[in-house]
C-alpha cells in the first residue's frame, strides 16, 4: 500500500500564467487604454443608474448602519465610506443591476467590469493609505491598467472553458480576476497574487440557479458584488501572510478539476495582452442580457410597422444563435424583473409595442401590460446555424438575431436582421458618442447638473484623467 505523497507542488501553471501577468505584463496598446476609460465611464452610468431602484439601493451601505470606516472607500453616488470588502460589494452590485454593463461573449459568458468593484473600492483605500504615509497615491491610469488586466484574465479564461455547462456561475471568473488584481495594487508581488488567484479557485463557487427558470432572480444582478467583495477579502489576508494552494486546480481529487469541472483541465487558447478589452462589447441601446440586443434592434425597426397592428399579429418569427436558445428562450409567467430581462420574447415583444426598451419596462408597472403576454404566446424561436458558428469564431463574435412579423391577413414585414450590436468592436466610431450621451443622461438622474458636468469634464481629456490620484476621482463621485 503507496502513502500519499506529501510533497509540495510547483504552483499551477494557469495560476502561474495569471500571476505574471498582473504582476508584470506591460500594456501598450492605446486602443486598450481608450476602451478602458468608455468602459469605466460607462460603469459609472450603469451604477448611478441602479440607484433609482429600491431593490438595489436596500442592499447597499455597511453591514451596520450607519458605519462609517476611516479611510474607506467611498461608494458613487453616496455618502457611504466603508471598508474596502463591503465597499466591493456595493459598487459592484450597483455596476451589474440592470445588466446595462459591458459583456464578453465565448464559451463562457460574462461582465468584465464587474470586475470594477473590486479594483475601485481597492484603489481609493490604497490612495488614501499612501496619501496618510507621505507617499504617491495611485492614479487612475493604475485602475485603467488593472481593468484592461481583469478583462484579459476573465475573457481568455471564457474563450474555451464553459463553466456554466458544468453549472458553475461566471463570476468563478470576477473573483480570480479581482483577486489578482487586487492583490496586485495592494502590493503584492508575483507569489502573493499566485497565493490570492490559489485561494479564490478553491473557495465556494456560485450555482447558475438565479439565471434560469423556474429560479431566475435578483441575486444575480448582485453575485459579481459579492464574488468581488470575497476577491477584495483573500487578497487582503493574502497580504497579512495567509498562505495559497499552489495546486489548488490539479491536486488529484480534490483540485478544482476534479470536483468541479469533470476532471478536464482548462485551455489556454491565446497569451494574456490586451485583447479581451479591445474586442469588449457595450450595452449601449438597451438594458438587455447581450444575446438579445440585436433581437431589440430588430424589434424597435419594425416598430413603425406593426405598432398600430398589434391585435392582428399571427407570429413573430426569431432566428437567433444557439446560446440565446440556451438561455434566454423562455415561456410561461415572468415573476419578476430579473425573470423578465433573461428572456428574449419579453425583450423583443417590449421593442415591438413600445419602440424601446429601458430598465422601467422590467418593472411590474409595465409588465402587467397585457399586451406584452399576448404577444410573447406568438413566439416561434428558429436556431440559425450561420448565426452560432459566427459567435463563435474570432474574427466576428457576432450575436446575430432576425426578425419577421406575420399578420392573420396573410400579409408580413420584411425580415430584419442585425448580426452586430451598437456596442460591438466593428461599430465603435457609431457606439462611442451614444455611449457617451448614455453616461451624461445616467449622472442626471442622481447629481445636479453642475456636479454631472464636473464629473463629464473629468474624463474629456485622457492624459489628465490618467493622471488624477484615484481617491481625489472617488471623492467627486461621492453623493
Amino acid at each position: 500500500m503507496s502513502h500519499i505523497s506529501n510533497v509540495r507542488p510547483e504552483t499551477d501553471a494557469v495560476i502561474s500564467k495569471i500571476a505574471d501577468y498582473a504582476d508584470n505584463y506591460k500594456i501598450e496598446s492605446a486602443e486598450a487604454y481608450e476602451t478602458a476609460r468608455h468602459c469605466l465611464m460607462d460603469s459609472l452610468g450603469c451604477a448611478i443608474l441602479a440607484l433609482r431602484f429600491p431593490a438595489c439601493a436596500k442592499l447597499l451601505g455597511p453591514v451596520v448602519p450607519g458605519t462609517t470606516v476611516p479611510g474607506g472607500a467611498r461608494v458613487p453616488g453616496t455618502d457611504f465610506i466603508l471598508d474596502p470588502v463591503q465597499g466591493a460589494f456595493n459598487i459592484g452590485a450597483m455596476i451589474r443591476w440592470l445588466d446595462y454593463n459591458d459583456t464578453w461573449l465565448a464559451a463562457e459568458w460574462g461582465h468584465p467590469s464587474d470586475n470594477l468593484g473590486a479594483l475601485l473600492a481597492v484603489g481609493d483605500y490604497v490612495a488614501q493609505k499612501r496619501r496618510a504615509e507621505k507617499g504617491t497615491p495611485l492614479v487612475m491610469k493604475d485602475i485603467l491598467t488593472a481593468l484592461i488586466k481583469t478583462h484579459e484574465i476573465q475573457g481568455v479564461l471564457a474563450l474555451e472553458n464553459s463553466f456554466n455547462r458544468v453549472g458553475l456561475d461566471h463570476v468563478v471568473l470576477v473573483k480570480v480576476a479581482s483577486a489578482a488584481l487586487s492583490a496586485k495594487l495592494l502590493g503584492a508581488d508575483k507569489a502573493q497574487i499566485a497565493d490570492a488567484v490559489s485561494q479564490a479557485w478553491i473557495d465556494g463557487q456560485s450555482l447558475r440557479t438565479y439565471r434560469h427558470a423556474p429560479n431566475t432572480g435578483s441575486r444575480k444582478s448582485w453575485a459579481a458584488g459579492d464574488a468581488a467583495a470575497r476577491a477584495v477579502k483573500l487578497a487582503m489576508m493574502t497580504l497579512r501572510g495567509e498562505m495559497g494552494y499552489p495546486s489548488a486546480l490539479t491536486a488529484k481529487t480534490w483540485g478544482f478539476y476534479d470536483v468541479l469541472f469533470k476532471g478536464k483541465e482548462f485551455s489556454l487558447p491565446q497569451d494574456f495582452t490586451s485583447y479581451v478589452m479591445e474586442n469588449v462589447l457595450f450595452k449601449i441601446s438597451f438594458p438587455a442580457e447581450f444575446h438579445a440586443q440585436t433581437a431589440v434592434e430588430c424589434a424597435v425597426k419594425l416598430h413603425p410597422l406593426v405598432k398600430d397592428r398589434l391585435d392582428g399579429i399571427k407570429e413573430v418569427r426569431v432566428h437567433t444563435h444557439e446560446s440565446a436558445l440556451r438561455i434566454i428562450d423562455k415561456k410561461g409567467p415572468l415573476h419578476n424583473p430579473a425573470d423578465r430581462d433573461h428572456c428574449l420574447q419579453y425583450m423583443t415583444a417590449i421593442g415591438l409595442i413600445f419602440g424601446g426598451l429601458t430598465a422601467d419596462h422590467y418593472e411590474d408597472a409595465v409588465a402587467k401590460d397585457p399586451r406584452i403576454d399576448a404577444l410573447r404566446d406568438k413566439f416561434t424561436m428558429t436556431e440559425e446555424p450561420r448565426y452560432s458558428k459566427e459567435y463563435l469564431e474570432p474574427a466576428k463574435r457576432s450575436i446575430a438575431n432576425a426578425v419577421q412579423v406575420f399578420f392573420k391577413d396573410g400579409t408580413s414585414t420584411e425580415k430584419v436582421e442585425v448580426e452586430y450590436p451598437l456596442g460591438h468592436r466593428r461599430r465603435r466610431k457609431e457606439g462611442i458618442p451614444e455611449l457617451v450621451r448614455k453616461l451624461e443622461a445616467n449622472l442626471k438622474t442622481r447629481y445636479t447638473e453642475a456636479k454631472a458636468a464636473e464629473i463629464m469634464a473629468s474624463f474629456a481629456d485622457p492624459a489628465k484623467f490618467e493622471a488624477m490620484p484615484v481617491d481625489d476621482w472617488m471623492a467627486l463621485l461621492a453623493g
